[in-house]
């Protein structure tokens, strides 16, 4: 290996690396070559990619809470540090912003907010596996008449097994991340019939860099719409029409809420399968199908069986794109800005306000805020560590927005409109 300069690097040869097999970043000033390990990150080899050339500290320490174990993969990849002159943050980041971050973190962490209460996860899990089983007594006594196949539907669309397998995924429950992973797969796969590997390379870059175009799948939105002030515009003066733009906040309603889950994401998700070769993903969303069919058909026979689903995964899109969108898509959606990392989510990211039923309708994602600076923090408690993130935000003039559920919903359909509007003005007249 190439040994490094006597006088350390700097951020502009660590630039130069910012290609798809050519990659190094920057993690706790220490300079990393990651050109070989992205094939084998458990997270995917895009997420790293989005921070090739630059440093990761910040992303490095957000999603690895053992870091201890991370750093033994990271030492062999190790091609030299920073030169003592070179700033820690590259981009001209903020340094105060950063550094009151990192205390904010220590702070929390000296609170106990990253410790889990075993209890919450497991009421979750036993919630799920309730309502599963209280879907299949109904028919069981009851038989399959209209009454009880709704309350069925409802039953299964409302066991919340979507949420659960999102704290799994983020390492949040246990303190080994093993066990996070197992029973992640077991809840996405075996209750969900989904992919755990396929949900870590998408969600993680989405958490990685929200609302960048080209780098957060969830504003990939496939031509279908544009989002934000910055897309509309450059659709528009390309003379882009995929789709009536300026209609979007009407069809809007067509094709996401209701096609997202039983649709796009089938399909992803079957494709992402087969093209990585997951046959351990393949085996326990098998387990997922073996396992419906065989508690329904008796009861709807197969074709039945397939309506009965279609219709629980119709419902649950609806409930997933408005929870996940109403964060997200209202906010401001650009190229890649290089801000620090509380600067880029509370950019990309807003709360709605805490209920009981916020909560557990969200799956406590109205605290979305504390969810992106913090992705491995348990979700319970998020509320506690609201108040000393507002706090520092107050402190360096970072906006913390806070909306009703329904304003957040309608916002959805607003900023839908604006884009629309922003895209068919530069269609016509740029």
């Amino acid at each position: 290996m190439k040994q490094p300069p006597s006088g350390g690097r700097n951020f502009r040869e660590v630039q130069k690396h910012s290609r798809r097999g050519d990659q190094w970043v920057v993690v706790e000033r220490k300079v990393y070559n990651v050109s070989e390990w992205v094939k084998r990150h458990p997270g995917g080899r895009r997420v790293i990619g989005h921070y090739a050339g630059e440093d990761a500290t910040e992303a490095f320490t957000a999603f690895h809470p053992d870091q201890r174990l991370v750093r033994k993969f990271l030492k062999p990849l190790l091609v030299g540090e920073l030169a003592p002159s070179e700033s820690s943050e590259d981009h001209k980041k903020n340094a105060a912003i950063v550094e009151d971050f990192r205390a904010l973190k220590e702070q929390l962490e000296a609170k106990g907010l990253f410790r889990t209460n075993p209890l919450f996860f497991v009421l979750h899990l036993g919630h799920v596996l309730l309502l599963e089983a209280l879907s299949l007594a109904l028919l069981w006594n009851w038989g399959s008449g209209w009454i009880n196949t709704i309350l069925c539907i409802l039953l299964l669309a409302t066991s919340q097994a979507g949420w659960l397998q999102h704290d799994f995924g983020h390492l949040s429950v246990f303190k080994s991340s093993r066990w996070d992973h197992l029973v992640h797969k077991f809840v996405i796969g075996h209750l969900k019939g989904a992919s755990a590997n396929w949900w870590n390379h998408r969600h993680f870059q989405h958490h990685a860099k929200p609302n960048v175009i080209s780098k957060d799948p969830d504003v990939n939105m496939l031509k279908l719409l544009v989002l934000g002030n910055v897309e509309p515009v450059e659709y528009g003066i390309k003379k882009l029409k995929h789709m009536p733009y300026n209609h979007q906040h009407k069809y809007f309603f067509l094709i996401g809420p209701p096609l997202l889950i039983p649709v796009y994401f089938n399909i992803h998700i079957l494709q992402t399968m087969y093209i990585q070769r997951d046959w351990v993903d393949f085996a326990w969303y098998l387990t997922y199908y073996a396992r419906y069919f065989s508690c329904y058909v008796p009861y709807y026979g197969f074709l039945g069986s397939i309506v009965l689903l279609t219709i629980v995964r119709f419902l649950e899109s609806h409930w997933f794109v408005w929870v996940t969108q109403m964060n997200h898509i209202p906010m401001e959606i650009d190229h890649e800005q290089h801000d620090e990392w509380l600067t880029m989510q509370l950019k990309a990211t807003c709360n709605v306000e805490q209920s009981f039923f916020n909560d557990w309708f969200s799956g406590h994602l109205n605290f979305q805020i504390e969810h992106h600076l913090f992705p491995t923090m348990p979700r319970h408690n998020y509320v506690h560590a609201a108040p000393m993130v507002r706090e520092l935000c107050e402190k360096h003039g970072v906006q913390y927005q806070v909306k009703g559920l329904w304003e957040a919903w309608c916002d959805i359909v607003r900023s839908l409109r604006t884009s629309g509007k922003l895209w068919l003005d530069a269609y016509l007249h740029k």
